[in-house]
């Protein structure tokens, strides 16, 4: 099968075998999402080599013969929060995956939880091959079913937007909740969307108008960031997604004493923080990484987020290097793959 891979310091589309069933599901991908995660891996983070990728929507190809009953907290979430019947999953149906596979004996593992498994791979970034390929494998407690509602083009979208919600998992947001988000890029757009749906006043603070105005269609106030500097200490929440080390200054500038920095932004490098600033305001600062996957299928069922004006372009999974150029250029947000 085709994959691309990132290999001693190469990226390249290469031909690799197609994965084995053992017990674990295989899962042919019909659209993979390139996220700014992996533009870091291309450059040093995490250290990881072989296929990259970890957004994706597909269809099971092939199940194990014996197949766990345990579920996760996603399926059982999925199930019990949202009205939505997971019943055995079956060869052909369309999937998402969540990301984060765990050892399974973990107390994590245990409590259906294994984003912080002291063992786990994770899909194109930890110890496990990822998405961007013809197939990939992952744990079928790892997989739900897709809504007929929800389109692949949509779809592709839950686990960035789950990420997004994991915010609400980390963070108290309530109606009177001042709520500013840094960076107007694919995770910065997603997060505005979900926070506003709490009915919380949020606001976007970006540089690129096209991109500021997804946001402004969905009802949400939106600030250019030479601007937002005049908004000094007027937010209870401020959430850093702007993948710039500026992005930390700037959030400690708009949060209020006492409030609270949630980062989102991951890269390679280190980053400064001003942790005087931090001591003598008081400041929490909350890490928030995977989100669960039940939240995010259930806001793309109800159509309560834009996704579709996120989609700069689709190429052929082929054309896969040519994507990852394309989507390391400024003002593109997101470049989807198909097999």
């Amino acid at each position: 099968m085709k994959a691309l891979r990132y290999e001693n310091e190469k990226l390249s589309v290469a031909d690799v075998a197609r994965p084995e069933v053992d017990d674990e599901a295989l899962v042919r991908v019909t659209l993979s999402g390139i996220c700014n995660t992996d533009l870091e891996i291309t450059r040093g983070y995490a250290g990881f080599q072989g296929t990259i990728g970890h957004e994706f929507v597909g269809v099971i190809e092939e199940l194990p013969e014996a197949v766990s009953e345990t579920r996760p907290l996603g399926r059982a979430q999925f199930q019990e929060e949202h009205a939505l019947t997971v019943g055995p999953l079956t060869r052909g149906q369309r999937v998402v995956g969540e990301i984060n596979a765990g050892c399974g004996t973990c107390v994590l593992c245990r409590a259906g939880d294994p984003r912080h498994c002291a063992q786990r791979t994770v899909l194109g970034i930890v110890g496990r091959d990822g998405a961007h390929a013809e197939f990939l494998k992952l744990p079928v407690v790892n997989l739900l079913p897709v809504p007929d509602e929800i389109s692949d083009e949509r779809a592709v979208f839950t686990e960035p937007l789950a990420a997004a919600c994991g915010i609400l998992e980390r963070a108290s947001i309530t109606e009177e909740t001042r709520v500013a988000v840094i960076g107007d890029g694919k995770l910065g757009l997603l997060c505005a969307q979900v926070l506003a749906t709490t009915g919380a006043p949020v606001t976007l603070v970006g540089k690129h108008q096209s991109k500021l105005q997804i946001a402004a269609r969905r009802g949400i106030e939106t600030v250019d960031v030479n601007r937002a500097k005049a908004r000094t200490r007027e937010f209870d929440v401020v959430v850093e997604a702007s993948g710039s080390p500026k992005g930390f200054d700037l959030a400690l500038d708009l949060l209020h004493p006492r409030g609270v920095l949630v980062l989102k932004s991951t890269f390679h490098g280190a980053t400064e923080l001003s942790s005087a600033r931090i001591v003598v305001d008081e400041i929490s600062v909350i890490g928030s990484r995977c989100g669960r996957f039940a939240p995010a299928l259930d806001l793309l069922k109800t159509n309560a987020v834009d996704v579709e004006s996120l989609i700069s372009e689709e190429r052929a999974l082929d054309d896969g290097l040519r994507a990852i150029a394309r989507a390391s250029e400024p003002g593109v947000l997101k470049v989807l793959l198909r097999p």
